[in-house]
C-alpha cells in the first residue's frame, strides 16, 4: 500500500550524523547505492541539493513523476522538495554530491546565486543533462579532487570552489549548445515569475495577478513565458498546481477532499475535473497507479538481497 507519508531525508539520515557531514556529502555512487538501496527505490524527497553523475549503469530515474532513462555520462541535478525514485538495472556507478543551502550561504554574497544555473530551475527536464565529450575528463577530474578533499581536514573551502567549478563548467556547456540565447534580463524576469508561482500557486491562479506583482502587462508576461519556456503563463501556473497535487497524492494519509482543500479548490469535484483534464486520469486512479511501482521496487530489492 502507499506509505502513510512520503519520506523526507536530510544529509544526516544518509551519513551517520556528524557536524561536518550535515551540510555536505560526496562519494562514489556504487557504495552509496548499496548502503541506501532500500530507501532510493521508493519515492522520497530531500531537504538538500542533490546531484549524481553516472559513469555506468542503466534503468530509470523518476523525478516529479517524469521518468528518465539512466545513461552513462548523464548528470542529474535536483533541488530540495522534489519527489524522486530510482530503478536500476545491472551494476551502477558514478559520483554523488549532496549539499545543504547553508554550505554556500556564508561563501557567496548573493543569496539567489544558484538561480543563475538553468539546471537548478526545479523543472525535472532542466535537471537532466548529457555531459559533452569536450568536458568529460575535466568534470571527472573535479569529482575525484572533491572525493580526495573529503578525507582531509580544513578542505571545505576548496571543496566549495570545486563544486562551483563543476556547476559553471556544465552551465557553460549547456549555454554553448543552446540554439536560442535568452537575454539575461528576460531570464531574471522569468525566474522571478517562477519564484512567485512557487510562493502563491495555491491562492493566485490568474496570470494578470502575477503580471501586476511583476509590474508588467499580462501580454508582456505571456510573451516572456512563451519565449523562454514555450508555454503560456497560465500553463506554467497550472503545471505547478498539478505537480503539487501529484506530490500530495503520494501521501495516503490525505483524502482527495483534503488535497483539494489544501490546494484551494472550491470543492472535490472541481479538483477532480482539473486533474483529469490535465492527466487523463482521476486523482484516485493516479494514486492507485503509484502502488504498482512501489510493489515492483520492493520485490526487486528483496530479490537482490537473496
Amino acid at each position: 500500500m502507499i506509505r502513510e507519508k512520503i519520506p523526507v531525508y536530510d544529509i544526516c539520515n544518509l551519513t551517520g550524523n556528524t557536524a561536518r557531514e550535515s551540510e555536505f556529502l560526496a562519494e562514489r555512487f556504487g557504495p552509496y547505492l548499496k548502503r541506501q538501496a532500500t530507501r532510493l527505490h521508493f519515492p522520497h524527497r530531500h531537504n538538500f541539493y542533490h546531484l549524481v553523475l553516472f559513469i555506468k549503469g542503466a534503468g530509470y530515474h523518476t523525478i516529479d513523476f517524469t521518468q528518465f532513462k539512466v545513461r552513462p555520462f548523464e548528470i542529474y541535478f535536483m533541488i530540495p522538495g522534489q519527489v524522486h525514485s530510482w530503478q536500476f538495472e545491472g551494476e551502477t556507478d558514478g559520483y554523488i554530491i549532496n549539499f545543504s543551502e547553508n554550505l554556500f550561504r556564508s561563501f557567496l554574497l548573493n543569496p539567489n546565486w544558484f538561480e543563475k544555473f538553468s539546471f537548478f530551475s526545479g523543472l525535472s527536464e532542466d535537471g537532466v543533462l548529457k555531459i559533452s565529450a569536450n568536458i568529460k575528463s575535466k568534470v571527472i577530474q573535479l569529482f575525484e579532487e572533491i572525493l580526495e578533499l573529503t578525507t582531509k581536514e580544513n578542505g571545505q573551502d576548496l571543496i566549495r570552489l570545486l563544486v562551483l567549478q563543476i556547476f559553471t563548467l556544465i552551465e557553460q556547456s549547456v549555454t554553448g549548445t543552446n540554439k536560442k540565447a535568452i537575454p539575461a534580463a528576460k531570464q531574471v524576469l522569468f525566474r522571478n515569475f517562477r519564484r512567485l508561482i512557487d510562493q502563491y500557486y495555491k491562492t493566485i491562479r490568474l496570470p494578470k495577478e502575477y503580471a501586476g506583482l511583476l509590474y508588467i502587462t499580462p501580454n508582456h508576461l505571456n510573451a516572456l513565458c512563451r519565449d523562454v519556456s514555450g508555454k503560456s503563463a497560465g500553463e506554467l501556473i497550472r503545471d505547478r498546481v498539478l505537480l503539487e497535487a501529484k506530490r500530495l497524492l503520494t501521501n495516503a494519509g490525505m483524502t482527495i477532499t483534503e488535497i483539494a482543500y489544501n490546494l484551494d479548490f472550491q470543492d472535490n469535484s472541481y479538483f477532480t475535473r482539473f486533474f483529469k483534464k490535465s492527466t487523463g486520469s482521476t486523482p484516485d486512479e493516479f494514486r492507485k497507479q503509484l502502488i504498482i511501482p512501489k510493489i515492483k521496487a520492493h520485490a526487486h530489492t528483496a530479490k537482490s538481497k537473496k
